[in-house]
């Protein structure tokens, strides 16, 4: 650096030219602080006496109920600004005995399982309500009782298998359609690229739905719309970063290395929509929601079997490798089962809200290049025709999706 830089510098910095980065850094920390505690200790002589009693504003949360034979287990987390202590638990309108670890008084933030020794019958729903020592009542209920998996080998291996069925299967079908796609027309290529597009954007838009209606009934604490906005964010910026290592960008796609690219983005971004849905089928398999009917399988084979179709687009002009395609059926696939074992184990919503973010982010970055792909990449198919191949990819997504309905 120059004199005359390091003089514009010294200038620019006023007279705190010589004092240390570190300091400059830690005072506007230091003066937080001491705004922060003085408000804590003066609070009542700042603002006044607040109308509304400490009391009022208890408030509990239900994280998770589970049941085992002739007990039920209900996690609950205090996110109200004050102590709660949990006095009386009825269940079906019946006062219940129980029992708290670590403790039935909780702290703010605290988290607390009450065991409640009750013969529960499978199939019926449940109904607890949780009474604080100050009369406030927060409620659970559960529509199906059904016994909560415990992490057993061979409930993995049946979630195993649900996951597999769901999403590994279906999406290996779907690459099949490869040799079609390579004897087709390029005009015609273009038309399923598009069609990619919309199968991608009716995932990203279903998957944003999920994000957002998980995020509406977890605590408040965990801020699931922020915690949404986190997951698309790192989503989209985490798949760009991939892309643009990969070279699945504007000048990458001009060439097949950089298709295959894209390709692989497809899957990942698919991968991680299945996850999702992973949890989503695990957690309602376990609570009674869903039994995998032939009916169910099908429309989970047809449903994701376009996913498959949908990779394979970005390369049908292109001979690609059998292990690359392997690669893109486990990318895509495989995370179903990841999640179908989380859901049936230790399904945690706000960890769901962020990989149902996440998913869709990385849906949308990849929707984003396709339509790069489609400008500028293929045979200058006209725009109204790709509008087609787009609304044609969204239908057959809702068609699909309408065995899944539950």
């Amino acid at each position: 650096m120059g004199v005359r830089e390091q003089a514009a510098e010294g200038r620019a910095a006023g007279g705190l030219g010589r004092v240390p980065a570190a300091l400059l850094f830690l005072v506007p920390l230091l003066v937080l602080g001491a705004v922060v505690a003085l408000f804590l200790v003066q609070e009542e002589a700042l603002v006044g006496p607040s109308p509304v009693p400490a009391d009022a504003l208890q408030k509990l949360e239900v994280e998770r109920v589970t049941f085992e034979p002739g007990l039920i287990r209900v996690v609950l987390r205090n996110s109200g600004p004050g102590e709660v202590t949990v006095a009386q638990v009825l269940v079906d309108e019946a006062l219940w005995q129980f029992a708290a670890d670590p403790s039935p008084t909780l702290p703010r933030l605290g988290r607390t399982a009450l065991s409640i020794p009750y013969d529960w019958i499978p199939g019926d729903p449940v109904e607890v309500k949780v009474i604080t020592s100050v009369g406030l009542v927060f409620t659970a209920s559960v529509p199906i009782a059904t016994v909560t998996p415990v992490p057993t080998w061979r409930a993995a291996a049946g979630f195993t298998l649900l996951g597999v069925y769901a999403g590994v299967i279906p999406v290996y079908l779907g690459l099949l359609w490869l040799p079609f796609l390579r004897r087709l027309d390029r005009r015609w290529r273009d038309v399923l690229v598009a069609m990619t597009a919309g199968i991608l954007l009716f995932l990203g838009v279903d998957v944003m739905k999920e994000a957002l209606e998980v995020a509406g009934r977890i605590p408040s604490l965990f801020q699931g719309v922020a915690l949404a906005a986190i997951g698309l964010t790192l989503g989209i910026l985490g798949l760009a970063a991939i892309g643009r290592a990969a070279g699945a960008d504007a000048e990458g796609l001009q060439h097949e290395a950089g298709r295959r690219a894209l390709a692989y983005l497809v899957a990942l971004g698919i991968g991680l929509h299945n996850m999702g849905e992973g949890l989503a089928i695990g957690t309602a398999y376990v609570r009674g929601e869903m039994a995998l009917g032939a009916l169910l399988v099908v429309g989970f084979t047809l449903h994701n079997a376009t996913e498959g179709f949908g990779i394979v687009a970005p390369i049908s002009r292109d001979r690609t490798a059998l292990r690359h395609l392997v690669w893109m059926g486990a990318l895509a696939g495989v995370p179903t089962v990841a999640g179908t074992l989380l859901g049936g184990f230790t399904y945690f919503d706000p960890l769901a809200v962020l990989f149902f973010a996440l998913g869709g982010g990385a849906i949308f970055y990849v929707i984003g290049i396709l339509a790069l792909l489609l400008r500028r990449g293929f045979a200058g198919t006209a725009a109204l025709t790709q509008a087609a191949g787009v609304a044609a990819g969204l239908l057959i997504m809702y068609g699909t999706g309408l065995l899944l309905a539950r």
